[in-house]
């Protein structure tokens, strides 16, 4: 059906939906089963199955996988099953981890998809876009990511991005007429809202008429289905220090072949035992290891609210060291509600909940409604406004019977819905103000304009402008101040007047917004006139939207993180100088500056000035990117907030782009790396906290994994340069790489945060992996791990008098996993092993308690010991290895790798 050709009521008619009430929850869940998701097909996931065979790929795993079968061939069936069992447990190991990495990240897209404003029942309720049907209501909104090919039946200055479909590099201008040409292309269906697309200006409501791969753009959805995953920048260094690694290990593993058969070892054994040592050595799955330790904390992210949308911003995170942050809805509740009405005559303090107000005045009168111009002030910013009020059911006392107050809902913009809540606390409501007035024209808000205005006709049939914005803009459009019921010119005293009384309630952290009107003339078109001059200035509604009362803390957390945070808000100065130092946040020698004060600096003086200053008020989105850019070139890591379409800038050249989830728009999400799920600035807090847990968890696995296979390498390298019989088999080495270095070393992935994580300097994005001591850490505990396991090998088959070598064996192989199960825990702190509680951990406690287990099971369990080439151990054994494994960690447990 061609939609653009058809008028509202066949529309409505076509697709039986009601446009005052829309569908019901029974039918829209019908036309969800019959049409299916509104979304696009997206790729398949890898099968299971390929994912699982995926893990044998390794090439060193295919040279073990050969060498198992020539053992066969050669009659040691029993070594080639046990290979076999610990390789393909090993990629099960693996193919768990990939999984839970791809389910983490395919959680991450559904928790990122855009909400749409749908009416339901007669109720508009925000729904995921995958949930919209045919029929259903829609309304849009600046900034909305349109979801669904829509047909619209009211605009208002409605402007829509199409350039993804179309081409255009205009945003076309759209209405809700009916188009009557037959093949009207895409460009020009101006009644038509398509998926894909981008609200750019104004406001408009529609009928959805096609949905998923039925919506133009889902016609052509392979433009938007060929993403591609691409590694953070950690995993690119680490998989450049993988092929370093691996070629250190294979030169090393072909030393100890070398030397092997050099000293008589069978070809054979030591082939067998030369891959498995370069299968348990070669650190390979390092960059998978840093995609499970990113998905374990995008978990844990999301449990704290905050949605990663980009796997590198997690790493960023941890490096972050100014946050700009916007002030209403952030650092405060962005719950508007109206404390002071003013006018020229008379000012008012407003005082209580919901509709349960009480009101004062200077001149003592009981309800603003019956002075004249106090109820113009709050009728005219009922009309200028377009927040919905939706009243309850009362609700009854079940033991008294006593009916209680009604009560109500208001679904809008905060500040919208303070001045709704306002007027109906004097007894005006939306739908007295809809009986007296119609609107025919908008001039919608937006951060450049910081007004908006609306053109109204009353019963009359006279027509009025009505205009609403911030207080120092609206009175360079006012010609005269309504007084005591006249209009009296705005006089420079006047003007002083009114902005000592701004400065007064900004000075109380108070917002004001200020209202104004004229009358327009019959023979005046208002669309092609200026109306927003000369009018008539009313007075103010001020509105306190008070702090949250977790930010206070989580600033001073940041502070002793290193981090700077800094306000950037559009309001007054005084407004956002007393919100900052009622949260601590404006230091005494912190400096202030306005958005005028940034048009007078050049790109030099902004540069110098960012330093030291810590509020900047007054601003447009246009300033924020100059802040931003300025502060990055300061060399800082900026993480920068926002919620509107200008933000979006400003969001892309932050290092970490932070998006409201709340508030924001579609257009701010997707500019963004990093979605706060509840528009809470501790969300930062803990989401940057997170940020640097991972990249020490990380640390954490480099570690612990490269000390062992130090050790490992080590200690066959050293006994055969000794002319030594070899201390480990190939069926132990492997064994080590299983158990040893695969639960424990995942354990460290959920590792909590160490208690001073967030009372460091952020670190510095380009510092290398070993960097802070890192290097030498793994270095001097490999060589330790392996002369003890080695120095136990040599003591048992020497120092006993009895000569044997599977018992030296045992205890080599014993005292190499007991001291690398001691050293996982020297890994978990960055200063010694005594920093932190063992207990901490217990995923870890579990890991290491298993893999204790595991030994004592390949050691004692008779029909286990001819497959691992193994004894049983005594007492006087087990003092030597728990002796010497602890060495390693003990006597270097003051060498931390950053002082406390």
């Amino acid at each position: 059906m061609k939609w653009h050709q058809t008028d509202p009521y066949a529309l409505y008619k076509s697709l039986n939906t009601d446009i005052s009430t829309g569908l019901d929850e029974h039918e829209a869940s019908r036309r969800l089963q019959k049409h299916g998701a509104n979304q696009l097909l997206e790729e398949k996931r890898t099968p299971w199955p390929i994912l699982f065979l995926e893990q044998f790929k390794d090439f060193m795993v295919i040279i073990l996988l050969v060498a198992t079968f020539v053992s066969g061939l050669l009659g040691e069936y029993i070594d080639a099953l046990v290979i076999i069992g610990i390789v393909t447990v090993n990629a099960l190991l693996g193919f768990a981890q990939e999984r839970k990495a791809e389910n983490s990240l395919h959680a991450l897209k559904e928790l990122s998809a855009p909400e749409v404003n749908v009416l339901r029942d007669g109720r508009w309720q925000s729904l995921p876009s995958a949930d919209v049907v045919p029929g259903d209501v829609i309304q849009l909104g600046n900034g909305d990511r349109i979801s669904a090919d829509i047909r619209l039946v009211e605009t208002m200055r409605l402007a829509i991005e199409e350039s993804s479909l179309t081409g255009e590099s205009v945003p076309a201008e759209k209405d809700a007429d009916p188009i009557s040409g037959d093949s009207a292309p895409l460009a020009d269906r101006h009644n038509m809202a398509f998926a894909g697309t981008m609200v750019s200006r104004g406001r408009g409501k529609g009928v959805v008429v096609d949905t998923g791969m039925k919506t133009e753009m889902g016609k052509i959805a392979h433009l938007l289905q060929s993403t591609e995953t691409t590694m953070t920048p950690l995993q690119h260094r680490l998989a450049q220090l993988g092929k370093i690694l691996i070629a250190g290990a294979i030169l090393l593993t072909a030393l100890v072949v070398f030397l092997g058969i050099i000293q008589g070892q069978p070809v054979y054994q030591m082939f067998i035992a030369g891959v498995s040592l370069a299968v348990a050595a070669i650190p390979e799955g390092l960059p998978a290891i840093v995609t499970v330790a990113l998905a374990l904390g995008v978990q844990r992210m999301i449990r704290h609210k905050a949605i990663v949308r980009r796997l590198p911003a997690v790493e960023t995170l941890g490096c972050a060291s100014v946050i700009c942050s916007d002030k209403t809805g952030t650092l405060t509740k962005n719950d508007m509600t109206v404390t002071k009405l003013w006018t020229w005559s008379e000012e008012w303090e407003v005082d209580g909940e919901g509709l349960d107000a009480s009101f004062s005045s200077d001149r003592n009168a009981e309800n603003p409604a019956k002075s004249k111009e106090t109820s113009d002030l709050l009728m005219y910013g009922l009309l200028c406004n377009n927040a919905e009020m939706i009243k309850k059911e009362p609700a009854r006392d079940s033991k008294t019977k006593i009916q209680k107050h009604e009560e109500v809902e208001i679904s809008g913009e905060p500040t919208e819905a303070a001045l709704v809540l306002a007027a109906a606390r004097a007894g005006l409501f939306p739908e007295d103000a809809a009986r007296k007035f119609h609107r025919l024209d908008e001039m919608p808000f937006d951060s450049t304009r910081k007004r908006m205005t609306v053109i109204v006709k009353d019963q009359n049939g006279r027509r009025f402008v009505i205009t609403k914005g911030a207080p120092d803009v609206l009175i360079s459009k006012c010609a005269t101040a309504r007084i005591n019921g006249e209009d009296r010119p705005l006089t420079p005293a006047l003007k002083a007047q009114w902005e000592k009384t701004v400065s007064r309630m900004a000075k109380q952290a108070l917002r004001t917004i200020a209202i104004a009107v004229k009358p327009l003339p019959k023979d005046v078109n208002h669309e092609a006139a200026d109306v927003e001059r000369d009018m008539t200035l009313l007075g103010l509604q001020a509105m306190m939207d008070p702090p949250r009362p977790d930010v206070k803390t989580a600033i001073k957390q940041c502070r002793e993180a290193g981090i700077k945070t800094v306000m950037i808000t559009g309001d007054h100065v005084e407004t956002a100088r007393a919100v900052a130092s009622d949260l601590d946040m404006l230091p005494a020698h912190g400096e202030v500056l306005t958005g005028e004060q940034l048009d007078a600096m050049d790109d030099q003086m902004l540069h110098t000035a960012v330093g030291k200053t810590y509020v900047y008020a007054r601003v447009s989105p246009e300033h924020k990117l100059r802040i931003v850019k300025a502060v990055q070139q300061n060399g800082h890591v900026v993480a920068m907030t926002g919620d509107g379409v200008n933000d979006a800038p400003a969001l892309k050249a932050a290092d970490i782009g932070v998006a409201m989830g709340k508030s924001g728009t579609d257009v701010a999400k997707e500019a963004s790396a990093l979605v706060l799920g509840d528009d809470k600035f501790s969300t930062i807090k803990a989401a940057i906290e997170e940020g640097r847990n991972i990249y020490d968890n990380i640390r954490k696995f480099i570690r612990y994994m490269l000390a062992s296979n130090v050790g490992e390498i080590l200690v066959m390298l050293f006994a055969l340069l000794l002319g030594l019989p070899l201390p480990l088999v190939a069926i132990q080495i492997l064994w080590i790489n299983l158990v040893t270095d695969g639960l424990p070393a995942m354990a460290l992935g959920v590792d909590k945060a160490e208690s001073d994580v967030m009372k460091r300097n952020p670190r510095n994005p380009r510092e290398g992996i070993f960097a802070r001591g890192l290097g030498t850490k793994v270095m001097t505990r490999g060589l330790l791990i392996g002369l003890v396991s080695l120095a136990a090998f040599v003591i048992t088959l020497y120092g006993t008098g009895i000569p044997e070598l599977t018992h030296a064996q045992t205890v080599a192989f014993a005292t190499l996993v007991m001291a690398q199960l001691i050293h996982v825990f020297d890994c978990r702190s960055e200063y010694s092993v005594f920093h932190r509680s063992p207990f901490e951990n217990k995923p870890l406690l579990w890991a290491v308690l298993s893999s204790v287990v595991l030994l004592l099971i390949v050691i004692y369990v008779p029909v286990l010991q001819p497959i691992f080439y193994t004894t049983a151990l005594g007492l006087y054994d087990w003092l030597l290895i728990l002796g010497l494994s602890a060495i390693p960690t003990v006597a270097l447990a003051g060498t931390g790798l950053r002082k406390k």
